[in-house]
């Protein structure tokens, strides 16, 4: 027995390569597998191609067969007032100045103007009342012109409620 101890030994040391004394046998590296990064980098290939394609399939595939519901825009309802004609407010000049204002008024829908007719009445009374309350310097500038049509906005929304306009629009404004 202590033959074949001796040949086992003998025959791990021929395996073994050539180690200096007193030193381990160097191991043997573990062989990865050289193909893991390779297997990681073309799966990721593979996934950034297929979601390009896919991609392009989709964008590239034409309508779909479902049709988009197209909102219809209703076309603007358009009602002419009468024209106005005021002076305006002097405080303490001896010239007296005049304002002249065409007027349109802009609804939603084309089922308010007969409703709105009956009280064009109110509506001129509530323009004639505030317009002649206001001084020439109320109606400079783009501002001005922009206060005159949210205030008028507001009060011909009062005038006519329950139902409301969309918006005042000036045709024509004159200042003699």
């Amino acid at each position: 027995m202590a033959a074949a101890k001796a040949k086992q030994a003998e025959a791990e040391l021929d395996e073994a390569p050539e180690a200096e004394e007193g030193e381990q046998p160097a191991a043997k590296p573990k062989r990865k597998l050289p193909s893991m990064k390779v297997m990681i980098i073309a799966a990721a290939g593979l996934l950034v191609v297929g979601g390009g394609g896919i991609g392009a399939y989709f964008f590239f595939s034409g309508p779909s067969h479902d049709k988009p519901v197209q909102q219809v825009a209703k076309p603007a309802i358009f009602v002419d007032l009468p024209d106005v004609l005021v002076n305006l407010s002097n405080a303490g000049s001896d010239r007296t100045q005049y304002l002249k204002v065409k007027i349109v008024l802009e609804l939603p829908e084309a089922q308010l103007v007969p409703q709105i007719q009956p009280l064009m009445p109110r509506v001129m009374d509530a323009f004639q009342t505030y317009l002649r309350e206001l001084r020439p310097t109320d109606l400079d500038g783009s501002a001005g012109l922009y206060r005159l049509k949210e205030e008028l906005t507001r009060r011909v929304n009062a005038a006519v409620a329950p139902n409301r306009i969309t918006a005042v629009l000036f045709k024509e404004i004159v200042i003699q």
